[in-house]
């Protein structure tokens, strides 16, 4: 198991609030209560530490962009299991529908199993060409 797996297996120090009678959402919360030291990571897209892309489709270049998130969480003393909430830009969200199985196998490889606050949002475009999608997050680390 590599370290980033390790780290990410780790409970969530923030609570999910979820309104009594309605349907558990899966790989997502409806919400996250959480108090410390705010991160914001800003939209991070699937190229590497260099600016080149090595993964041509969707679900490579969501795990290239959720360990740039990891990175810049690191920098700040933080991990996966800090983040409160995300915003998914896509290009094609019947693209993304259809490797949901792979993006999931991308998002547990990184993130483990915390699932704060989503939105996915389909976008027309992104301003690097080759970019299929861009992630914005933000981190809670306790005081």
């Amino acid at each position: 198991m590599t370290k980033s797996a390790e780290i990410t297996n780790m409970p969530t120090p923030h609570r999910a609030l979820q309104p009594e009678g309605w349907a558990r959402p899966i790989g997502y919360s409806n919400g996250m209560e959480a108090r410390g030291r705010t991160v914001f990571v800003g939209g991070q897209i699937g190229w590497n530490g260099q600016c080149k892309f090595e993964a041509k489709d969707l679900p490579g270049q969501i795990r290239q962009t959720l360990e740039n998130i990891v990175a810049i969480l690191r920098e700040a003393g933080a991990g996966p299991e800090h983040v409160t909430t995300m915003t998914w830009y896509v290009l094609d969200k019947k693209q993304y529908s259809a490797s949901l199985k792979e993006i999931g196998a991308a998002y547990k490889a990184t993130m483990g199993r915390h699932f704060p606050a989503m939105a996915v949002v389909q976008v027309s475009g992104l301003v690097e060409d080759e970019a299929l999608v861009e992630i914005q997050a933000t981190a809670v680390v306790p005081d």
